[in-house]
């Protein structure tokens, strides 16, 4: 090959490198201003942000709605408590605004997802983590059924019958800390319940489903479809209503021409 036809071929080696480069570079750059990628100099944490959100859902859905009727306050012993989800101020600090908008609480920037405004958390906002004390709610998904929610398919795998023994004894603890019988009547109804909605399921029996006393979403349903029911019913009922008494009147102005025809017909 002579030298002249190797050196422009380096040259446009070089030149096409550049331009590829520079592409990959301006298009990073818009991915994080229009916030859909973060710088990667991501901390740490030996905690799932997905797994505690799914365990601190199942709570706010499956168990607050019940404590909040009794009254009751949880202590901060209490590994359910939202003081010790290590993710909690920050997932506070999340606002959805619509579909394919979130902000974040701190600093007011703005992601087309939430897993972006998660890894923003990451990188910007890992100082307002405590991870000095053990505070991973991820760590009571076996008790709480996570990844039933997470994935409901899971209940139809093979049952690990030593994975569900130490997952009722975890549930079982926390049943008996969160909710101590000694401290009365109420506490002994929500240990009860807790027993019955998160407890016994953790079987290979298959007899009994995770959450079966409902809870906010259920009810929430419920309510909506009764609204719905009730919106759809109300103008039929009024329609009815109206031809009801539609034909009663002509059947009392018929009435009328007949009873008036029949005296006109009288022989004077």
């Amino acid at each position: 090959m002579k030298t002249s036809e190797y050196v422009k071929m380096h040259r446009f080696s070089n030149l096409t490198f550049f331009v590829f480069s520079s592409v990959y570079c301006y298009a990073a750059r818009l991915r994080r201003i229009f916030g859909c990628e973060e710088s990667h100099d991501t901390h740490e944490v030996h905690c799932s942000r997905e797994r505690s959100r799914a365990a601190w859902q199942i709570i706010d859905d499956y168990l607050m709605p019940f404590v909040e009727e009794e009254g009751y306050q949880i202590s901060t012993d209490c590994r359910l408590h939202p003081d010790n989800d290590l993710f909690r101020d920050q997932e506070r600090h999340k606002i959805h605004l619509d579909v394919n908008e979130w902000r974040c609480g701190y600093c007011k920037k703005s992601f087309r997802a939430e897993r972006f405004l998660d890894q923003h958390f990451d990188n910007r906002h890992y100082n307002l983590l405590n991870v000095n004390q053990s505070k991973c709610l991820a760590d009571l998904c076996g008790a709480l059924h996570c990844d039933f929610v997470i994935n409901s398919n899971l209940l139809k795998a093979k049952c690990n019958p030593a994975a569900a023994a130490r997952n009722r004894h975890l549930c079982e603890s926390l049943a008996n800390s969160c909710f101590p019988i000694s401290q009365g009547p109420s506490a002994r109804r929500l240990h009860e319940l807790f027993l019955r909605q998160f407890c016994d399921a953790h079987t290979c029996s298959g007899k009994a489903k995770p959450f079966p006393r409902g809870g906010k979403k259920q009810t929430n349903l419920l309510y909506m479809a009764t609204s719905i029911l009730l919106m759809m019913l109300l103008p039929l009922f009024y329609l009815l209503y109206y031809l009801y008494q539609r034909d009663m009147k002509q059947e009392t102005q018929v009435l009328r021409r007949v009873s008036q025809v029949g005296r006109k017909a009288k022989p004077s």
